[in-house]
């Protein structure tokens, strides 16, 4: 729990900074986020890469790890249809396209703002950062009471990244593989459901 709300401290020191201008403008140009994305991921890859028994660690996966981005996505699906029961503003079909950002908010909300509007578009980025913040936040308690699983679905399509550090620290190195195959699977189909239920 400490190691998150370190991380969650982080980013609202960044949110605060970059609201106030209080850094140089080099700061502020969206390049620099795609550079730090990188070199994150290149530590990442560079540190799965480095364990000798990276392949042995692959063929002891369970096969069925393959479905897990599916039940990620019934599930989130799941949730919706239990909050359109107490949305009047929106129909069935806007709040799935919401819900199918998957946490992965610049390109979701991008997307529904371009097909639905601002107001829905900014209803998508804020229910994505928040399910970013929480898996963040309670990773250790999901762990802990549902399971090393639950805290890689509640990551989204985040789980390659931002969130990766926080399940490997709750989950272990072992899940490493999991979570990132998991979020590039979550990543690849944002574009294509959000502009499905979008597009009825």
């Amino acid at each position: 729990m400490k190691s998150s709300l370190i991380i969650l401290s982080f980013f609202a020191t960044g949110l605060l900074l970059g609201f106030f201008r209080l850094l140089p403008e080099v700061f502020f140009n969206e390049e620099i986020s795609f550079y730090v994305l990188c070199c994150l991921m290149f530590t990442v890859g560079f540190s799965i890469g480095h364990q000798g028994n990276l392949i042995r660690q692959f063929r002891r996966l369970n096969p069925r790890i393959v479905f897990l981005p599916l039940f990620t996505i019934a599930g989130t699906w799941l949730g919706a249809l239990a909050v359109v029961f107490f949305i009047n503003d929106f129909s069935l079909f806007d709040t799935l396209a919401a819900s199918s950002g998957f946490g992965y908010y610049s390109l979701s909300g991008i997307l529904i703002t371009r097909y639905k509007g601002v107001e829905l578009g900014t209803i998508a980025l804020m229910s994505n950062i928040v399910r970013e913040i929480l898996t963040l936040l309670f990773a250790p308690l999901m762990v802990k009471y549902f399971g090393k699983f639950s805290t890689i679905s509640s990551g989204g399509a985040t789980t390659m990244d931002t969130t990766f550090p926080v399940i490997v620290q709750t989950a272990g190195k072992d899940y490493a593989l999991v979570s990132i195959y998991h979020g590039f699977v979550m990543d690849f189909s944002v574009p294509f459901l959000v502009t499905f239920w979008c597009s009825l």
